[in-house]
């Protein structure tokens, strides 16, 4: 079966404290590295922690675009998920450059291909 989607997930450190805490400029953003994937947007919903971090999420007719911001570490979880011929990867280095990732840890799944193959590794008992 040919996959139906790929969904890019992103581990960003290093990045700048101001441009993770500020609710508009991430929701811009995400809108922005949408477009720029050629994606269609369909709904846009963020939120705005105390004392501060941003959570939110563009949903795109291809899927979705997330993110879990917390500045007093200098990151974001994002994730990029695309079906048909979109590629994730244009969004995702999009927001890492936006944000100003020093540090990037990447990994793309392919969906809609059958069962995924997870490494299971053993716990370090304490």
């Amino acid at each position: 079966m040919e996959t139906m989607g790929r969904h890019v997930i992103s581990e960003l450190w290093g990045c700048d404290f101001d441009k993770l805490n500020d609710i508009d400029y991430i929701e811009k953003t995400f809108v922005d590295a949408a477009l720029k994937s050629g994606a269609e947007v369909r709904e846009v919903a963020f939120h705005k922690f105390a004392p501060q971090g941003v959570s939110g999420v563009v949903i795109i007719s291809e899927s979705h675009l997330t993110i879990h911001s917390f500045p007093e570490h200098g990151y974001a979880s994002i994730d990029v998920y695309t079906c048909g011929h979109l590629d994730p990867t244009i969004a995702a280095d999009y927001i890492a450059d936006a944000l100003s990732a020093q540090t990037r840890e990447t990994i793309e799944l392919p969906r809609g291909m059958g069962p995924v193959q997870v490494k299971q590794t053993k716990a370090n008992a304490l």
